[in-house]
Protein backbone atom coordinates (compact mmCIF):
# COMPACT_ATOMS: atom_id res chain seq x y z
CA UNK A 1 0.00 0.00 0.00
CA UNK A 2 1.04 3.62 -0.50
CA UNK A 3 -0.54 7.05 0.71
CA UNK A 4 -1.24 9.86 -1.64
CA UNK A 5 -2.62 13.08 -0.61
CA UNK A 6 -5.89 14.03 -2.06
CA UNK A 7 -8.84 15.89 -1.35
CA UNK A 8 -11.80 14.49 -0.67
CA UNK A 9 -16.04 15.07 0.19
CA UNK A 10 -16.53 13.39 4.00
CA UNK A 11 -20.55 14.29 3.39
CA UNK A 12 -23.17 15.51 1.04
CA UNK A 13 -22.87 18.69 2.85
CA UNK A 14 -19.51 19.11 3.70
CA UNK A 15 -16.71 21.00 1.42
CA UNK A 16 -14.25 19.42 0.49
CA UNK A 17 -11.27 18.60 2.32
CA UNK A 18 -7.53 17.52 2.76
CA UNK A 19 -7.13 13.69 3.07
CA UNK A 20 -4.73 10.89 3.16
CA UNK A 21 -5.49 7.49 0.89
CA UNK A 22 -4.20 4.27 0.92
CA UNK A 23 -3.52 2.54 -2.77
CA UNK A 24 -3.02 -0.47 -3.81
CA UNK A 25 0.54 -1.80 -4.14
CA UNK A 26 0.61 -2.34 -8.13
CA UNK A 27 -0.07 -5.90 -9.66
CA UNK A 28 1.60 -7.28 -12.40
CA UNK A 29 -0.58 -5.66 -15.35
CA UNK A 30 -1.13 -2.39 -13.03
CA UNK A 31 0.41 1.39 -13.87
CA UNK A 32 0.88 3.90 -10.99
CA UNK A 33 0.33 7.06 -12.48
CA UNK A 34 2.04 10.81 -10.50
CA UNK A 35 -1.10 12.94 -11.45
CA UNK A 36 -0.23 16.26 -12.92
CA UNK A 37 -3.59 17.80 -13.40
CA UNK A 38 -7.12 16.55 -13.07
CA UNK A 39 -10.45 18.13 -14.70
CA UNK A 40 -13.24 19.49 -12.48
CA UNK A 41 -16.51 17.92 -14.03
CA UNK A 42 -20.00 18.97 -13.15
CA UNK A 43 -20.84 15.29 -12.49
CA UNK A 44 -18.08 15.78 -9.65
CA UNK A 45 -20.34 18.16 -7.66
CA UNK A 46 -23.68 16.22 -8.44
CA UNK A 47 -21.49 13.11 -7.06
CA UNK A 48 -19.92 14.69 -4.19
CA UNK A 49 -23.29 16.63 -3.10
CA UNK A 50 -25.55 13.28 -2.92
CA UNK A 51 -27.54 14.91 -5.82
CA UNK A 52 -27.33 11.02 -7.67
CA UNK A 53 -28.00 8.99 -4.67
CA UNK A 54 -25.74 8.93 -1.26
CA UNK A 55 -22.15 8.01 -2.24
CA UNK A 56 -20.06 5.69 0.25
CA UNK A 57 -18.07 8.36 2.00
CA UNK A 58 -15.73 9.68 1.80
CA UNK A 59 -15.18 10.32 -1.82
CA UNK A 60 -12.18 11.40 -3.90
CA UNK A 61 -13.75 12.65 -6.90
CA UNK A 62 -11.76 13.43 -10.00
CA UNK A 63 -12.24 11.41 -13.97
CA UNK A 64 -9.99 13.40 -15.86
CA UNK A 65 -7.01 12.62 -15.45
CA UNK A 66 -2.98 13.08 -16.68
CA UNK A 67 0.34 12.44 -15.26
CA UNK A 68 3.30 10.84 -15.72
CA UNK A 69 3.82 6.80 -15.29
CA UNK A 70 6.22 6.08 -12.52
CA UNK A 71 5.83 2.89 -12.06
CA UNK A 72 4.37 -0.34 -14.03
CA UNK A 73 4.05 -4.00 -13.12
CA UNK A 74 5.89 -6.60 -14.30
CA UNK A 75 3.61 -7.98 -17.13
CA UNK A 76 2.57 -4.25 -18.98
CA UNK A 77 3.49 -4.23 -21.85
CA UNK A 78 1.73 -0.92 -23.12
CA UNK A 79 3.31 1.79 -20.75
CA UNK A 80 7.10 2.10 -18.92
CA UNK A 81 7.82 4.87 -16.33
CA UNK A 82 8.52 8.22 -17.64
CA UNK A 83 5.34 7.44 -20.13
CA UNK A 84 2.73 10.08 -19.84
CA UNK A 85 -0.88 8.57 -19.58
CA UNK A 86 -4.69 9.24 -18.86
CA UNK A 87 -7.48 7.78 -17.09
CA UNK A 88 -10.93 8.77 -17.67
CA UNK A 89 -14.26 8.07 -16.17
CA UNK A 90 -13.39 4.17 -15.55
CA UNK A 91 -10.86 2.09 -14.06
CA UNK A 92 -11.72 -1.22 -15.07
CA UNK A 93 -15.20 -3.32 -16.02
CA UNK A 94 -16.61 -7.37 -15.83
CA UNK A 95 -14.14 -7.71 -19.42
CA UNK A 96 -17.08 -10.81 -20.39
CA UNK A 97 -20.05 -9.14 -21.45
CA UNK A 98 -21.23 -8.36 -24.70
CA UNK A 99 -20.99 -4.88 -24.30
CA UNK A 100 -17.26 -5.23 -22.78
CA UNK A 101 -16.41 -7.50 -25.65
CA UNK A 102 -17.74 -4.89 -28.31
CA UNK A 103 -15.30 -2.23 -26.89
CA UNK A 104 -18.12 -0.51 -25.28
CA UNK A 105 -16.72 -0.81 -21.79
CA UNK A 106 -19.10 2.55 -20.34
CA UNK A 107 -22.14 0.06 -21.02
CA UNK A 108 -20.85 -2.58 -19.20
CA UNK A 109 -23.92 -5.14 -17.91
CA UNK A 110 -21.81 -6.51 -15.55
CA UNK A 111 -19.94 -5.30 -12.65
CA UNK A 112 -18.37 -1.37 -13.98
CA UNK A 113 -15.47 0.34 -11.83
CA UNK A 114 -15.93 3.84 -12.74
CA UNK A 115 -12.86 6.02 -11.58
CA UNK A 116 -14.38 6.74 -8.25
CA UNK A 117 -17.52 6.06 -5.72
CA UNK A 118 -17.70 2.71 -6.95
CA UNK A 119 -15.23 -0.65 -6.22
CA UNK A 120 -12.94 -2.29 -7.67
CA UNK A 121 -14.24 -5.64 -9.70
CA UNK A 122 -13.95 -7.73 -6.15
CA UNK A 123 -16.99 -5.95 -5.01
CA UNK A 124 -15.62 -4.35 -1.96
CA UNK A 125 -12.47 -1.80 -3.04
CA UNK A 126 -13.62 1.41 -3.11
CA UNK A 127 -12.34 3.31 -6.31
CA UNK A 128 -11.17 6.75 -5.62
CA UNK A 129 -10.46 9.57 -8.36
CA UNK A 130 -8.13 11.80 -9.27
CA UNK A 131 -8.18 15.03 -6.86
CA UNK A 132 -4.82 13.01 -5.54
CA UNK A 133 -1.30 12.91 -6.07
CA UNK A 134 -1.59 9.43 -7.72
CA UNK A 135 -3.70 6.49 -9.08
CA UNK A 136 -2.89 2.75 -9.60
CA UNK A 137 -4.96 1.75 -12.82
CA UNK A 138 -4.92 -1.68 -14.79
CA UNK A 139 -3.42 -1.04 -17.92
CA UNK A 140 -6.22 -2.07 -20.14
CA UNK A 141 -7.93 1.40 -18.77
CA UNK A 142 -4.93 3.43 -19.43
CA UNK A 143 -4.79 5.77 -22.18
CA UNK A 144 -2.10 7.39 -24.19
CA UNK A 145 -1.17 11.09 -24.00
CA UNK A 146 1.35 12.23 -26.58
CA UNK A 147 4.21 14.17 -25.74
CA UNK A 148 3.86 18.02 -25.96
CA UNK A 149 0.70 19.21 -24.95
CA UNK A 150 -0.33 21.52 -22.34
CA UNK A 151 -1.32 18.80 -19.79
CA UNK A 152 -3.98 21.03 -18.07
CA UNK A 153 -5.64 21.32 -21.25
CA UNK A 154 -5.71 17.73 -22.04
CA UNK A 155 -6.96 16.36 -18.92
CA UNK A 156 -10.68 17.47 -19.56
CA UNK A 157 -10.40 15.17 -22.60
CA UNK A 158 -11.23 12.32 -20.69
CA UNK A 159 -14.92 13.22 -19.93
CA UNK A 160 -16.15 16.20 -21.58
CA UNK A 161 -14.05 15.44 -24.89
CA UNK A 162 -14.73 11.90 -25.18
CA UNK A 163 -18.62 13.01 -24.20
CA UNK A 164 -18.36 15.05 -26.77
CA UNK A 165 -16.48 13.36 -29.50
CA UNK A 166 -18.24 10.16 -29.32
CA UNK A 167 -21.76 10.55 -30.90
CA UNK A 168 -20.17 13.65 -33.33
CA UNK A 169 -18.45 10.54 -34.46
CA UNK A 170 -21.70 7.67 -34.23
CA UNK A 171 -23.73 10.05 -36.49
CA UNK A 172 -20.66 10.75 -39.39
CA UNK A 173 -20.47 13.96 -38.88
CA UNK A 174 -18.06 15.57 -41.18
CA UNK A 175 -17.29 18.29 -43.83
CA UNK A 176 -20.72 20.13 -44.66
CA UNK A 177 -22.06 18.37 -41.88
CA UNK A 178 -24.80 20.96 -40.23
CA UNK A 179 -23.86 20.22 -36.35
CA UNK A 180 -26.02 22.64 -33.32
CA UNK A 181 -24.60 22.32 -30.16
CA UNK A 182 -27.15 23.59 -27.33
CA UNK A 183 -24.86 25.14 -24.60
CA UNK A 184 -21.71 27.09 -24.36
CA UNK A 185 -20.13 25.36 -21.27
CA UNK A 186 -17.69 22.52 -20.61
CA UNK A 187 -19.08 19.91 -23.23
CA UNK A 188 -20.37 22.56 -24.98
CA UNK A 189 -16.80 24.06 -26.13
CA UNK A 190 -15.77 20.50 -26.47
CA UNK A 191 -18.46 19.52 -28.95
CA UNK A 192 -17.86 23.05 -30.94
CA UNK A 193 -14.22 22.35 -31.25
CA UNK A 194 -14.64 18.90 -32.50
CA UNK A 195 -17.33 19.56 -34.65
CA UNK A 196 -15.48 22.09 -35.99
CA UNK A 197 -12.12 19.89 -36.56
CA UNK A 198 -14.46 17.31 -38.24
CA UNK A 199 -14.91 20.20 -40.78
CA UNK A 200 -19.04 20.85 -39.60
CA UNK A 201 -20.08 23.99 -40.01
CA UNK A 202 -21.70 24.67 -36.43
CA UNK A 203 -23.86 26.70 -34.99
CA UNK A 204 -23.97 27.50 -31.39
CA UNK A 205 -27.65 27.73 -29.61
CA UNK A 206 -27.30 29.47 -26.62
CA UNK A 207 -29.74 31.62 -24.04
CA UNK A 208 -26.97 34.30 -23.09
CA UNK A 209 -25.97 36.60 -25.86
CA UNK A 210 -22.79 37.18 -24.08
CA UNK A 211 -21.57 33.85 -25.68
CA UNK A 212 -21.91 34.99 -28.92
CA UNK A 213 -17.73 35.98 -29.42
CA UNK A 214 -16.37 33.16 -27.38
CA UNK A 215 -18.72 30.98 -29.63
CA UNK A 216 -16.88 32.10 -32.79
CA UNK A 217 -13.52 32.05 -30.96
CA UNK A 218 -14.12 28.43 -30.02
CA UNK A 219 -14.79 27.91 -34.32
CA UNK A 220 -18.19 27.88 -34.39
CA UNK A 221 -19.87 29.85 -38.09
CA UNK A 222 -23.31 30.77 -36.46
CA UNK A 223 -24.85 32.10 -33.27
CA UNK A 224 -28.08 31.32 -32.59
CA UNK A 225 -30.35 33.28 -29.67
CA UNK A 226 -32.36 30.37 -28.55
CA UNK A 227 -34.92 33.37 -26.50
CA UNK A 228 -35.29 35.35 -29.97
CA UNK A 229 -38.06 33.71 -31.84
CA UNK A 230 -37.42 35.47 -35.17
CA UNK A 231 -34.07 33.58 -34.61
CA UNK A 232 -35.18 30.16 -33.92
CA UNK A 233 -38.03 30.61 -36.41
CA UNK A 234 -35.45 31.54 -39.13
CA UNK A 235 -33.14 28.77 -37.87
CA UNK A 236 -36.18 25.83 -38.19
CA UNK A 237 -35.30 22.74 -39.96
CA UNK A 238 -31.94 23.44 -40.52
CA UNK A 239 -29.53 21.24 -38.81
CA UNK A 240 -28.39 17.64 -39.08
CA UNK A 241 -27.30 16.70 -35.65
CA UNK A 242 -27.66 18.76 -32.67
CA UNK A 243 -25.40 18.23 -29.47
CA UNK A 244 -27.18 19.22 -26.14
CA UNK A 245 -25.06 19.76 -23.53
CA UNK A 246 -27.74 21.30 -21.00
CA UNK A 247 -28.47 19.92 -17.64
CA UNK A 248 -31.33 21.09 -16.34
CA UNK A 249 -34.69 21.57 -17.74
CA UNK A 250 -35.57 23.17 -20.86
CA UNK A 251 -37.52 22.99 -23.84
CA UNK A 252 -36.72 20.22 -25.82
CA UNK A 253 -39.49 20.77 -28.70
CA UNK A 254 -37.99 23.60 -29.67
CA UNK A 255 -34.98 22.57 -30.15
CA UNK A 256 -35.86 19.69 -31.93
CA UNK A 257 -37.70 21.95 -34.04
CA UNK A 258 -34.42 22.95 -35.58
CA UNK A 259 -33.55 19.49 -37.09
CA UNK A 260 -33.74 18.81 -40.82
CA UNK A 261 -35.87 15.94 -41.73
CA UNK A 262 -33.73 12.89 -40.98
CA UNK A 263 -32.11 14.92 -38.24
CA UNK A 264 -31.23 13.36 -34.66
CA UNK A 265 -31.03 15.47 -31.14
CA UNK A 266 -28.42 13.79 -28.92
CA UNK A 267 -28.51 14.01 -25.06
CA UNK A 268 -25.85 14.31 -23.54
CA UNK A 269 -26.46 16.45 -20.55
CA UNK A 270 -28.62 14.97 -18.07
CA UNK A 271 -31.23 16.92 -16.73
CA UNK A 272 -32.47 15.70 -12.99
CA UNK A 273 -36.58 15.97 -14.25
CA UNK A 274 -38.24 14.80 -17.30
CA UNK A 275 -38.38 16.44 -20.32
CA UNK A 276 -42.14 17.09 -22.33
CA UNK A 277 -41.64 15.47 -25.83
CA UNK A 278 -44.07 16.28 -28.39
CA UNK A 279 -44.28 13.02 -30.57
CA UNK A 280 -45.63 15.12 -33.88
CA UNK A 281 -42.84 16.90 -34.02
CA UNK A 282 -40.56 13.44 -34.93
CA UNK A 283 -43.15 11.71 -36.54
CA UNK A 284 -43.82 14.41 -39.19
CA UNK A 285 -40.01 15.43 -39.67
CA UNK A 286 -38.63 11.86 -39.29
CA UNK A 287 -36.51 13.25 -36.58
CA UNK A 288 -34.86 11.01 -33.72
CA UNK A 289 -34.18 11.73 -29.93
CA UNK A 290 -30.97 9.49 -28.57
CA UNK A 291 -28.83 10.05 -25.38
CA UNK A 292 -25.00 8.94 -25.08
CA UNK A 293 -22.61 8.65 -22.20
CA UNK A 294 -19.12 8.21 -23.12
CA UNK A 295 -16.73 6.08 -25.38
CA UNK A 296 -15.20 2.88 -24.39
CA UNK A 297 -11.24 2.75 -24.14
CA UNK A 298 -10.13 2.33 -27.94
CA UNK A 299 -12.91 5.12 -28.61
CA UNK A 300 -11.52 7.67 -26.19
CA UNK A 301 -7.60 6.66 -27.25
CA UNK A 302 -9.19 7.27 -30.55
CA UNK A 303 -10.36 10.75 -28.93
CA UNK A 304 -7.22 11.63 -27.91
CA UNK A 305 -5.20 10.78 -31.22
CA UNK A 306 -7.57 12.97 -32.61
CA UNK A 307 -7.81 15.72 -30.73
CA UNK A 308 -3.50 15.70 -30.78
CA UNK A 309 -3.17 15.97 -34.35
CA UNK A 310 -6.08 18.57 -34.75
CA UNK A 311 -4.31 20.89 -31.85
CA UNK A 312 -7.77 20.42 -30.11
CA UNK A 313 -7.56 21.30 -26.48
CA UNK A 314 -9.57 22.07 -23.67
CA UNK A 315 -9.74 26.14 -22.53
CA UNK A 316 -9.17 25.80 -18.50
CA UNK A 317 -8.63 27.59 -15.85
CA UNK A 318 -5.78 26.16 -13.65
CA UNK A 319 -6.11 25.84 -9.60
CA UNK A 320 -4.42 24.85 -6.59
CA UNK A 321 -6.59 22.21 -4.46
CA UNK A 322 -7.29 24.62 -1.82
CA UNK A 323 -9.46 26.81 -4.07
CA UNK A 324 -11.75 23.49 -5.37
CA UNK A 325 -14.69 24.75 -3.17
CA UNK A 326 -14.91 28.03 -4.49
CA UNK A 327 -14.48 25.96 -8.14
CA UNK A 328 -17.58 24.41 -7.45
CA UNK A 329 -19.93 27.53 -6.24
CA UNK A 330 -18.15 29.57 -9.44
CA UNK A 331 -19.26 26.18 -11.69
CA UNK A 332 -22.52 26.48 -10.66
CA UNK A 333 -22.45 30.11 -11.76
CA UNK A 334 -21.05 29.53 -15.42
CA UNK A 335 -18.14 31.34 -13.67
CA UNK A 336 -15.74 29.27 -15.97
CA UNK A 337 -14.45 29.51 -19.24
CA UNK A 338 -15.07 26.53 -19.48
CA UNK A 339 -13.32 24.05 -17.33
CA UNK A 340 -11.21 24.08 -13.92
CA UNK A 341 -7.72 22.07 -13.95
CA UNK A 342 -6.28 21.26 -10.52
CA UNK A 343 -1.96 21.70 -10.35
CA UNK A 344 -1.94 18.27 -8.33
CA UNK A 345 1.32 19.39 -7.09
CA UNK A 346 -0.57 22.21 -4.73
CA UNK A 347 -2.41 18.94 -3.08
Amino acid sequence: MSDARAYAAFSPTAPLAPHTLSRREPGDKDVVIDVAYCGICHSDVHTVRGEWGLGAYPIVPGHEIVGRVSRVGKKVKRFKAGDLAGVGCMVDSCRKCPNCRRGLQQHCSGRISFTYNATEQDGVTPTQGGYSSHIVVDQDFVLKVKAGQPLERVAPLLCAGITTYSPLKRYGVKKGTRVGVLGLGGLGHMAVKIAAAMGATVTVLSGSDSKRLDAKKLGAANFALTKDPAVMAKLAGSLDLIIDTVSGNHDVNAIVGLLATGGTLVMVGASPEPHAIGSFPLIIGRRAIAGSLIGGIAETQEMLDFCAKKKVLADVEVIAAKDINAAYERMLKSDVRYRFSIDARTL
